[in-house]
């Protein structure tokens, strides 16, 4: 199902903790970064944090500038960034600034939860999302019921931690503080356990004051039938890629990327790439050396369903990718029946054994390079 944008904000000592151990709480940012985080807030739809940053921070999470509350209400949008908090229990604090300042809010919680949360009269929705917590379903929710297109994740380490392992952040913003804790009994950003693997992606850094901004962006495909945050970047690239095909009356534009299981790209391509009737995949496939041994645990995206039949060449694309041994394949759109009848790439993938992902969010883009052929 589609989800928000999520980008997790986090600012750590330069020994990773989030605050010390004192009464009051550790700032780790100056002005300069502070305004950086107001900017931030402001060009979002909801801002996220859990309840034991409520409990130990009482955060307002307001925009602050009211040159930036203007321009969100000038767009259309409410003056305030949704809130939104996460308590399994639902033992929240009713009198804590969370719910007195801003606009709108929402607490996600469990059923026995949402019981307790309504005891307490909290000036807000409040969402159960079954027996537990589940940050699919919420994140679901957030997108389809409250138009959510982007989500700030404020913390605390756990929220960030959850969402990391799970693959669901799309970008971390990290905030590196020139000091020191050195308190074992301080919170941690991160947490102990397993991540997702691989090497995120640095997409930019650069000093805010003292302290220094790094944002980074996952690179290593989901698992299964669940989709992770990469899978939306890559299948965004493989719906660009489309874009650059040779126009043909007959046949589609497609684009297709084959990533290893750590997030390195092994190859891309488009269709009539090399020649007037390559298709998108077999143009990928065919930079990669056969038996590459990270084809077992790659995935293929493409903007478009891998052929099941083909007049041009002897195999169709859905062969090729089940023959190079690959057993993922995520995809915006199925193929309709323009040019063959009944096509259906994703039961001859099912058929051989992968595991083949549709995020239908990105129909709209793969049709986009193919509305000549598509009327």
């Amino acid at each position: 199902m589609p989800h928000p944008y999520v980008l997790l904000s986090a600012a750590v000592s330069l020994d990773g903790y989030l605050d010390d151990t004192g009464p009051e709480r550790l700032l780790l940012s100056g002005p300069a970064d502070f305004d950086r985080v107001d900017a931030v807030r402001a060009s979002v739809d909801a801002i996220l944090v859990g309840a034991g940053t409520i409990r130990a921070d009482n955060p307002r999470l307001l925009v602050n500038s009211p040159e930036r509350r203007a321009a969100r209400v000038a767009a259309g949008k409410p003056e305030y960034p949704l809130k939104v908090t996460v308590s399994g229990s639902g033992d929240l604090d009713p009198t804590a600034k969370f719910w007195h300042t801003g606009g709108e809010k929402i607490v996600y919680t469990t059923e026995k939860g949402a019981e307790r949360a309504r005891a307490l009269g909290l000036a807000a929705d409040i969402a159960p999302l079954g027996a537990e917590l589940d940050w699919r379903r919420l994140l679901t929710h957030l997108h389809d019921v409250r138009g959510v297109r982007r989500l700030m994740v404020e913390g605390g380490g756990q929220i960030h931690t959850q969402l990391l392992r799970q693959g669901l952040a799309d970008e971390l913003q990290l905030v590196l503080a020139p000091l020191f804790v050195g308190d074992p009994e301080a919170p941690r950003l991160f947490g102990p356990g397993p991540y997702q693997g691989g090497r995120l992606r640095l997409v930019e850094t650069r000093a805010v004051g003292d302290v220094v901004l790094m944002r980074y962006e996952p690179t290593a495909p989901g698992v299964g039938g669940a989709a992770s945050a990469a899978d939306h970047h890559w299948l965004r690239l493989a719906c660009e890629l489309a874009e650059r095909c040779p126009p043909s009356a007959t046949a589609f534009s497609v684009g297709a990327v084959v990533v290893a299981a750590d997030g390195t790209e092994l190859a891309r391509g488009y269709s009539r790439e090399g020649d007037s009737v390559e298709h998108a995949e077999e143009a990928a496939l065919g930079k990669i050396e056969p038996g590459d041994p990270r084809l077992a645990s790659a995935t293929v995206y493409s903007s478009l369903e891998p052929c099941a039949r083909r007049a041009s060449r002897p195999v169709p694309c859905a062969r090729l990718i089940l023959e190079a041994g690959v057993r993922r394949v995520v995809t915006a759109w199925r193929e309709p029946d323009t040019f063959v009848p009944g096509a259906d790439g994703s039961g001859v993938l099912a058929a051989g054994g992968a595991e083949v992902v549709v995020l239908a969010e990105y129909e709209g883009r793969a049709k986009g390079p193919n509305r000549h052929v598509l009327g």
